[in-house]
């Protein structure tokens, strides 16, 4: 079954590729942030820490989202945020661009199911000048100019497509990819087979807001509903924080009272402080006012080195506007 998969996977890349009349192409460049495998890898902060430096470079960047797990769906665009503030709630953004919209002052966060029609409305209502497509590797409808993949150690280990592996396509669809990220620290571009530039992800981790240092904080309650909680719960640990118990959900949960109801009850029962991610943190504020204080721990995930990512997406995003005009 899984090769049969990749054979399906491999032929729609193909079709998309040899009939140019089946994609759109918007006005300004798209930079995509993709990946292989499905689950978490780091896409959203990524393509956070992407629009973050596209600011810096005085661009006006637009996130474009599919906006997953939202619980209100609508057919139209639903601006989360323009560059001047936050335009939409929980229900009808998704967790994840809201959380974008929350770190990202001064850029645009868009929200539809037909990302060109959001990219659309970006440039002619909000001045976009770059867009940055979150989850867009296998986004074919829309005409990508920079393709970043995010590739794990996992993914080449066992390079396996869906449904026995992890892989939505094979790995060798790498060959469309502009650069590699890597997730890892053990993984090499020629193990991938492709020659490409590739650059390392870095994760930091950042104070907490009212908790002080992980030794002075006290014990803590973990708290995620993400791709992998166990990845979060382990870069408390090696944060030096006194991880005494965790409550694990699964991606995009939606939480109820209920749930709230427990997470105060275990962290009473440690006389411990709650901790979450981001992520979570903004599908917990509606249930607000809580019954002990919740804290986000602040992540950012960034390409390495830095100087030489920032160097390479300028030139690039210069070569393609360069190649537009001629």
């Amino acid at each position: 079954m899984s090769t049969l998969y990749a054979a399906v996977a491999r032929r729609r890349r193909e079709r998309y590729a040899a009939r140019p009349d089946l994609r759109r192409r918007l006005r300004v460049p798209v930079i995509s942030i993709g990946n292989l495998a499905v689950g978490g890898r780091g896409k959203t902060p990524l393509a956070c820490s992407v629009a973050r430096m596209l600011l810096a470079m005085n661009e006006r960047p637009a996130i474009l989202s599919r906006g997953y797990g939202r619980a209100i769906r609508e057919d139209g665009v639903v601006v989360v945020r323009d560059p001047d503030g936050i335009r939409s709630d929980l229900a009808r953004s998704g967790d994840e661009p809201l959380m974008l919209a929350r770190q990202l002052p001064g850029a645009s966060v868009l929200t539809c199911a037909d990302r060109y029609k959001a990219g659309t409305y970006a440039e002619q209502h909000l001045g976009a000048t770059v867009h940055v497509l979150d989850d867009g590797f296998q986004h074919f409808q829309l005409e990508r100019d920079i393709d970043l993949v995010i590739v794990g150690r996992d993914d080449l280990r066992n390079p396996v497509t869906l449904p026995s592996g992890r892989l939505r396509e094979p790995l060798d669809t790498l060959i469309a990819a502009d650069a590699i990220v890597a997730a890892d620290d053990d993984v090499e571009v020629e193990a991938t087979g492709m020659d490409l530039p590739l650059y390392r992800m870095t994760r930091t981790l950042h104070p907490v807001a009212g908790l002080g240092s992980p030794q002075t904080a006290g014990p803590i309650i973990g708290v995620a509903g993400i791709a992998n909680p166990d990845a979060f719960f382990g870069d408390l640990r090696r944060g030096g924080w006194q991880l005494t118990g965790t409550i694990p959900f699964a991606d995009h949960h939606r939480y109820s009272a209920h749930d709230v109801e427990r997470i105060a009850a275990a962290a009473r029962r440690a006389s411990a402080a709650v901790v979450t991610t981001e992520k979570d943190y903004v599908r917990l504020l509606p249930f607000r006012p809580w019954a002990v204080p919740i804290h986000y721990v602040p992540l950012t995930v960034e390409p390495a080195p830095l100087d030489r990512f920032r160097s390479w997406i300028a030139a690039e995003l210069q070569s393609v506007r360069g190649a537009a005009r001629g």
